[in-house]
């Protein structure tokens, strides 16, 4: 960030995440135990990075509605196969 034609540090809390930044914290987040627990605490607040915290809470949506459709599919499947042996 210029100001005055001279460089002006970005605060750490506003620091971009990188490609390979975002990459990462997905495996990290992919791993089943660990990675969860890593999601909750990213996204409650546990770092100072904003583009951090918003991450984890996106991730963390994506999961969720992902865990929605697939509780959705499994009942509407279950049902399904009931009707059709009636």
């Amino acid at each position: 960030m210029y100001q005055n034609n001279q460089m002006v540090p970005i605060p750490e809390e506003y620091r971009p995440i990188s490609a390979w930044g975002y990459f990462g914290y997905q495996l990290l987040f992919s791993i089943p135990c660990v990675g969860f627990i890593l999601l909750l605490i990213f996204a409650l607040g546990g770092t100072n990075n904003i583009n951090l915290r918003n991450f984890a809470r996106s991730y963390f949506c994506v999961l969720f509605l992902v865990l929605i459709i697939i509780v959705a599919l499994a009942l509407f499947g279950a049902s399904a196969g009931f009707l059709a042996n009636m």
